[in-house]
């Protein structure tokens, strides 16, 4: 068996969003794969619901695809791709199920995204985004042929509070919400010119922030808008019913959160996620329904201590009386449904390993003992695969093996559960050890039966997110256990799945109680003869940088440490960050006007005086949600104090660098990590990385561009 290495992430698949047709025989999600250091092969994939037949690929490997959405009829399947474009902009398409080619619906300046067909298989509703001068000219309806996107304003002039996310800057673009004949076709014979033929409708037409497009019947369509008196700045969000026939819409809600998902039905109800306002960003994510006709409104998840999860966004059954729903559930997924009408509490559906997206479907009034539920999701043993449960069978079903040819020939270890206490509270983690065989590159751990493994502590990010076994982080967990590392991983305080409470103990201190937890954890698995707790090391991303540096800053008893696109100065971030900064309102319940020199206390770069650990920095050039600025005093501070350090920067970079960055940038981040370790590992026969040629030991090329100050 050969040991995973950092470069194998060229060679994994992974699936996502997957989407069970309407009589719930077929699922189609997307694969993902690498396909050089720059470039993936995002396409769409159909398979039986059965698991009969193998996966068979519906789109070209052009440009990159996503959200396949089924026609009511199961007929046609819509999805975004960037084919045939000079740039990222999606358009959306339509495919005939049956056979045939795909046929492209918009050319519209903003791209498309959040699509939905109407219940009529007519139309699909979408969202982009474009500025007052696109639609002045109709571009969000048609891009003319001679039209050139300005790169970007000179200068930039910004007259909002949150001004840019995603790697971008909005340059005055805001999200619509639009509605396309669905038989349209761009450059074809149906429809030579969507501009004139009215193919595209705009249904908003202002400057706001509208999203969410969610069908009633087929002339209703529901959507929200971000409001308060200065939006950006606000957690208020209004929910919009627009009958299309006669043009008019109705503020028929209004609720709070960090964004919410709709759901809506033919005859006025409609399902919605929604968090407490105060310190919104501690708050559960719940779910409620509104008969839009009463203005009522239920709350459906009152009885669980659970909040709603990010990856799968509730959805009505088959019956339109049940809602599916899903949460985090230490260290889980956990798939749920309730009826509509709130008359009992949520129940467990099933409960798989880390899910990236889930759909129900199933003849026409199926409720939660028939229904077909599609769900992706990765495991211990596998990076990701769709399955599909039959919940009249209790029985589910795989439907892809995506990279079984790969596992075949890899050692793959097994997580152990661990379960300690810290201050009293029970906290969940793993421990995974090198598999047998295994110890790539420089590692010389695991050679023999007796010799304890160097320990590498991991932090997740978020702060209020939860890990696995598996998901996003199943292939730098296994290679760093490959290289001879015990690797452990928590949910300490502040994680989601593990209730209200439990999130909520961080407040105004996300450094002490965070790594009393860790610590606890590595007190744990350093007992073990396995482990050698005098060679431990640390590292994490986002929130998991915070934490990274914090301990640094705390303790000298790891060896080195490797602090990821981190927060290291809470007044800094608070003032570069997009939306984010209401994690600095919500969690510390403060501002830096307020308490200045408190916020420096909670801050990494208030303790970076007292570093003596090695320490590099990885940092993203264009992460808006953790701006690099921080990481730049950080680095300033320990290079002024003589540790060693180094600052690795990754130019076109988001914050989403170790999820989907450049796959040479993923993988030159990894094998940095590892190597930076080896040089201080006593189980390792390698120099500093300071004193490495700057190639050595390093397999994705010069992308990853070093700053050394």
């Amino acid at each position: 068996m050969e040991p995973i290495t950092a470069a194998d992430y060229h060679d994994i698949a992974v699936p996502s969003d997957p989407r069970i047709s309407p009589d719930g025989d077929r699922v189609a999600f997307v694969r993902r794969q690498p396909t050089d250091d720059e470039e993936y092969e995002t396409t769409v994939y159909l398979v039986d619901a059965d698991g009969e037949g193998d996966p068979r690929r519906l789109t070209i490997p052009e440009g990159s695809d996503a959200e396949p959405r089924w026609s009511p009829s199961g007929d046609r399947l819509a999805f975004t791709s960037t084919r045939g474009a000079a740039d990222d902009r999606q358009q959306l398409w339509v495919l005939p199920v049956a056979g045939g080619e795909a046929r492209r619906v918009t050319d519209v300046v903003g791209g498309v995204s959040r699509i939905a067909w109407s219940p009529d298989g007519e139309r699909i509703a979408f969202v982009q985004s474009v500025t007052a001068d696109d639609r002045e000219a109709d571009r969000d309806l048609a891009v003319p042929d001679d039209y050139e996107p300005e790169e970007h304003p000179d200068p930039r002039v910004v007259d909002r509070t949150v001004y840019r996310s995603a790697e971008r800057y909005f340059d005055g673009r805001r999200p619509g919400v639009y509605v396309v004949d669905a038989d349209a076709s761009v450059g074809g014979v149906t429809d030579p010119d969507p501009a004139e033929s009215g193919a595209v409708e705009r249904v908003t037409d202002r400057d706001a922030d509208f999203a969410g497009p969610s069908w009633g019947d087929a002339d209703t369509l529901y959507y929200t808008e971000a409001v308060g008196d200065d939006p950006d700045d606000s957690v208020e969000i209004a929910i919009w019913a627009h009958d299309l026939a006669a043009d008019e819409a109705e503020r028929v809600h209004t609720t709070t959160g960090w964004g919410a998902d709709l759901a809506a039905t033919a005859d006025g109800r409609v399902a919605f996620t929604h968090a407490e306002p105060e310190q919104v960003s501690m708050q559960p994510t719940d779910l409620r329904v509104l008969d839009a006709d009463s203005g009522a409104v239920t709350d459906l998840t009152g009885g669980i201590d659970r909040g709603l999860g990010r990856d799968v966004t509730p959805g009505w059954g088959p019956d339109e009386e049940t809602i599916y729903f899903a949460t985090p559930d230490e260290g889980k997924t956990a798939l749920w449904h309730v009826p509509a009408d709130g008359s009992r509490d949520p129940e467990r559906l099933l409960r798989p390993g880390t899910v990236s997206g889930a759909t129900v479907g199933g003849e026409a009034g199926a409720g939660p003992e028939s229904v077909t539920v599609a769900y992706a999701a990765s495991e211990w043993d596998h990076p990701g695969d769709a399955f599909a449960y039959d919940a009249a069978a209790d029985e589910t079903t795989r439907l892809t093996e995506l990279n079984a040819d790969y596992l075949a020939e890899r050692a793959v270890g097994e997580p152990e559960e661990l379960r300690f206490e810290s201050d009293g509270v029970e906290i969940q983690g793993w421990l995974l050890t090198p598999p047998a065989g295994s110890g790539d590159g420089d590692a010389a751990a695991g050679d023999g039966a007796d010799e304890p493994y160097p320990l590498a502590v991991e932090i997740h990010g978020g702060p209020h997110a939860m890990w696995s076994t598996a998901g996003t982080m199943w292939h730098e967990f296994q290679t760093l256990a490959a290289r001879g590392y015990a690797v452990f991983w928590s949910n300490p305080r502040g994680s989601t799945g593990y209730g209200e409470a439990f999130t909520q103990a961080i407040e105004r201190d996300w450094g002490a109680v965070t790594l009393d937890d860790v610590m606890a954890g590595v007190e744990t698995v350093a007992d073990r003869p396995e482990v050698d707790a005098d060679n431990a090391f640390v590292t994490g991303g986002s929130f998991g940088g915070f934490m990274a540096s914090w301990a640094v800053g705390q303790t000298d008893y790891f060896r080195a440490a490797v602090a990821q696109r981190g927060v290291y100065d809470l007044t800094g971030f608070y003032g570069s960050t997009d939306a984010a900064y209401k994690l600095v309102e919500g969690d510390f319940d403060t501002v830096p006007s307020e308490e200045p020199g408190w916020l420096w206390e909670q801050s990494p770069t208030g303790h970076a005086d007292a570093v003596d650990t090695p320490t590099l920095l990885v940092h993203s050039e264009d992460d808006t949600r953790t701006p690099i600025c921080t990481a730049e005093l950080y680095h300033r501070i320990l290079r002024k104090n003589g540790v060693d350090t180094r600052f690795v920067r990754y130019p076109r970079e988001g914050h989403e660098l170790s999820r989907s960055g450049e796959p040479g940038h993923v993988v030159d981040r990894i094998e940095r990590i590892a190597r930076w370790f080896d040089g201080y590992s006593d189980h390792h026969d390698a120099e500093r990385a300071l004193d490495r040629p700057d190639d050595d030991g390093l397999t994705a090329g010069a992308d990853g561009e070093e700053a050394e100050e």
